[in-house]
């Protein structure tokens, strides 16, 4: 028996043989047939194609195929047999199916929470809060009874600097209930209208608003119908008539025009829950129906209405005309204050108020009526006409006589837009 060299991986095996195309085909027969058949059966061959071209290198430089194990890791002393967890008695068996896994069902996704997007939602608030501002504005300034006081005439002054305001507060029982007119201690229907209180208000372009009393018995001269009282041109004629007057003796052209009436007075003080003032003295007046003790005390709305109404005091007039100013202020610093304009239960109220009693010229609005009530927050300087003294006239009365000279500078500071000096404020 021959040995056979070592094994020497470096070594090529030789390349297999190639038939020649000279050598015979090769002739096959059948077991069993006889050889004739075999000769007349002969089977030739085709071309032969080619064995594939032998790599020249070494086969242990060939690399191995993908699934094939390396060469080295069949060496390995630590690599152990495969085992695929059966025992002796299960080798003959066909090994059991996989476990089929258990279906995954995907957890859903958690919902990401929103911040609170403040930004935006203040915004929305303020838009909406404008948007009722505007509204509510809009529903007010169509809702206001309007008057043509602010007729045009022959002879009326001219545009005078600053804004001029002539306010009336009228006696008028229109829209009154007989119940609401024993409340507010009205007496009962005096016919034609009449006014309690006259204030002319001076915007000036810069410094304090100037409030000036006009006295409702003041002696002036009514254009057609002579001399007489000041509130005998309101029963005469009305507003147009009464601005006419107010006009020719000032010097001043009426700007705006607003009147209210006692319904109106009494539902806007309780609108904003009432006006704090401070009662200079003893007020007893049947005829207003009030009795006031002096001191600083909170007043309902017919209380209030009493008190700009009295002239149960020593000075009668001058003493009401002061009253009235004193009250105006206090109206106003409330009514104009965050706690009742950012409160809806009193800012609701007051301007149905002021809608329901309230009439303007045609051509104010309801934001004319803003404007004046802002400006009569700040500074202002009250006071009323120089007054020389009180006369008996036929046909009039008693009535008030004012210093023609001394009034007659005091409403000519007041047309070139100048501040009243301290001698003329107070009307002595």
């Amino acid at each position: 028996m021959s040995q056979q060299p070592p094994y020497d991986p470096r070594r090529r095996p030789p390349p297999p043989r190639r038939p020649g195309p000279e050598e015979p085909p090769v002739v096959r027969r059948r077991a069993g047939s006889p050889p004739g058949w075999a000769d007349q059966t002969r089977v030739q061959r085709g071309p032969q194609q080619p064995p594939p071209r032998q790599d020249p290198r070494a086969w242990s430089a060939v690399p191995p195929a993908r699934d094939a194990p390396r060469r080295d890791d069949r060496y390995r002393d630590d690599r152990r047999p495969y085992d695929d967890g059966r025992g002796p008695a299960d080798r003959g068996r066909a090994p059991a199916p996989a476990p089929v896994p258990p279906r995954q069902v995907p957890p859903e996704p958690t919902r990401r929470r929103r911040r609170p997007r403040w930004g935006r939602r203040i915004g929305i608030a303020l838009v909406v809060l404008l948007l009722l501002v505007v509204g509510g504005a809009v529903w007010a300034d169509t809702s206001l009874s309007r008057v043509d006081a602010l007729g045009n005439y022959e002879g009326r002054p001219g545009d005078t600097p600053g804004t001029n305001w002539l306010l009336v507060g009228s006696d008028s029982r229109t829209g009154l209930t007989p119940e609401q007119e024993a409340e507010l201690a009205t007496g009962g229907d005096i016919g034609a209208g009449r006014t309690d209180t006259i204030l002319l208000i001076h915007v000036p372009a810069s410094g304090p608003t100037t409030m000036v009393s006009l006295p409702r018995d003041w002696y002036v001269p009514i254009p057609g119908n002579g001399t007489d009282k000041l509130n005998a041109s309101f029963s005469i004629g009305g507003a147009p008539l009464l601005v006419q007057t107010v006009e020719g003796v000032t010097g001043l052209r009426i700007d705006h025009y607003a009147e209210v009436g006692f319904g109106g007075f009494a539902d806007m003080v309780d609108a904003i829950g009432g006006v704090d003032i401070c009662v200079p003295y003893d007020i007893v007046d049947p005829l207003a129906g009030i009795d006031l003790r002096a001191g600083c005390q909170e007043l309902s709305g017919p209380q209030a209405l009493g008190f700009v109404r009295s002239r149960a005091t020593a000075l009668a007039d001058i003493d009401r005309m002061n009253n009235q100013r004193l009250f105006l202020s206090s109206l106003l610093s409330k009514a104009t204050s965050p706690t009742t304009f950012l409160n809806p239960f009193r800012a609701v109220p007051l301007v149905r108020g002021v809608v329901k009693s309230l009439q303007v010229d045609d051509g104010d609005h309801i934001w004319n009526l803003a404007s004046l009530g802002w400006a009569l927050r700040g500074e202002m300087v009250t006071t009323t006409i120089p007054v020389s003294g009180f006369e008996d006239v036929d046909g009039s009365g008693n009535v008030l006589l004012s210093d023609r000279e001394r009034a007659s500078r005091f409403f000519e500071l007041l047309a070139t837009d100048q501040q009243l000096p301290p001698d003329l404020v107070g009307g002595g």
